[in-house]
């Protein structure tokens, strides 16, 4: 019983720091250009001049 009463809390904590992490990410504008990332990956850089 007492080992739940501490995974409780961990899981809880790591759920917040996970939460505020994807937040923050969100914030400083992670998430903008999805399609040219997706899209850098298809050029090959030896090709440029």
């Amino acid at each position: 019983m007492t080992s739940i009463a501490i995974l409780i809390p961990i899981a809880l904590g790591l759920g917040l720091l996970g939460l505020a992490s994807f937040f923050w990410a969100l914030r400083h504008g992670q998430f903008t250009d999805l399609d040219g990332a997706a899209s850098r990956i298809l050029i090959d850089e030896d090709d440029l001049p």
